[in-house]
């Protein structure tokens, strides 16, 4: 095995243009790692907000983007016993060695057992966006039967991995997206569905327990409004918008305000698969482009008009049963930091 690799690289912070295709050392995994031979790696909105500085704070060049993986397992350290060479696998890698590349060296308590009847673009479609919908609708506030929840830009990539989780819980969805996107919301099982565009989503939901918010800025305000006595608002925005005064009065009112950021999970990435094996979670994939065209995928990502997932094809990303889900569907590209959809 070569121990160079094909890897999108940057040096500096910028626009697109910072992102070139560099020949550089192949990883070896640590005692509880994994050397994953990537296939396809998740594009998400978060990934151009690090090349550009946004998140100066938590990363700086030379690194490589990618939060989001799958692939084959090509070797384990010593200490890893969960996973073996040769199995299909997906989940979470970081900069500065993140997934835009042939290979990386990631903890295995990041990975899970791919679903077989996923193929890798859509397996790698799915790690960031569905633990940001899964963790808060299971662990911050679980979401029960007959709960009602709202969820913010439905149609984007948390949202509408968001929308199947709660109704798989047997929760009332509520999602705001343009009137476009209400038949594919109601595929997927939404209850109530508001145009955020014709209709003030504040002035219309009530008793709503939980609320999913991808936005901020005055999302956030708003939503409080919406909420019934004692209820959660979870913000999954990310860096950037100041909430101190969404805070503050969610304190007055009684109501709960949580700051959420996913953290990488095995256990939760093998719950997810088996949503998805089973059919009761849908990825939608809109565009695949190969590893050199990262810069072309990240201008589409930040037009934040494109209709579904973008995912970079690595190597033989098709291999595995593509199913009918992973096409098209009226989607806007999501997160995990989404805006309107």
């Amino acid at each position: 095995m070569s121990t160079r690799m094909l890897a999108v690289r940057q040096r500096t912070f910028g626009g697109p243009q910072v992102l070139e295709v560099v020949e550089t050392g192949r990883p070896e995994p640590g005692p509880n790692e994994v050397l994953v031979r990537i296939k396809a790696a998740g594009v998400n909105p978060a990934d151009w907000k690090i090349r550009s500085g946004l998140l100066k704070h938590r990363f700086e060049p030379p690194l490589t983007l990618g939060l989001d993986l799958s692939g084959r397992v090509e070797a384990v350290g010593e200490a890893v016993t969960r996973l073996r060479p040769g199995d299909a696998v997906f989940g979470n890698a970081f900069p500065p060695n993140g997934a835009y590349a042939e290979y990386a060296a990631v903890p295995d308590t990041w990975l899970s057992l791919m679903p077989s009847n996923l193929d890798h673009v859509q397996a790698a479609a799915l790690p960031t966006t569905a633990l940001t919908a899964w963790q808060p609708l299971t662990h911050v506030a679980p979401i029960t039967a007959g709960q009602r929840v709202l969820v913010h830009a439905a149609a984007g990539g948390i949202g509408h991995l968001a929308v199947q989780i709660a109704k798989a819980r047997g929760a009332y969805v509520i999602g705001t997206a343009r009137a476009d996107k209400h038949a594919f919301l109601r595929r997927l099982g939404a209850d109530e569905l508001i145009d955020y565009t014709q209709v003030d989503f504040a002035e219309v939901a009530r008793d709503v327990d939980v609320v999913l918010d991808p936005i901020a800025d005055d999302y956030g305000l708003r939503s409080l409004d919406t909420l019934a006595p004692g209820g959660t608002l979870i913000d999954v925005r990310g860096t950037g918008p100041d909430r101190s005064a969404v805070r503050k009065l969610a304190d007055e009112r009684g109501l709960h305000f949580v700051e959420f950021g996913f953290t990488p999970s095995a256990t939760d990435l093998e719950a997810i698969a088996g949503l998805a094996q089973s059919g009761t979670l849908r990825v939608t994939i809109e565009t695949v482009l190969p590893l050199a065209d990262a810069a072309k995928a990240h201008e589409l990502s930040e037009t934040g008009r494109v209709k579904g997932k973008i995912v970079l094809m690595v190597s033989e990303a098709t291999e595995g049963p593509a199913q009918a889900f992973g096409s098209s569907d009226g989607l806007k590209a999501s997160d995990p930091q989404d805006g309107p959809a």
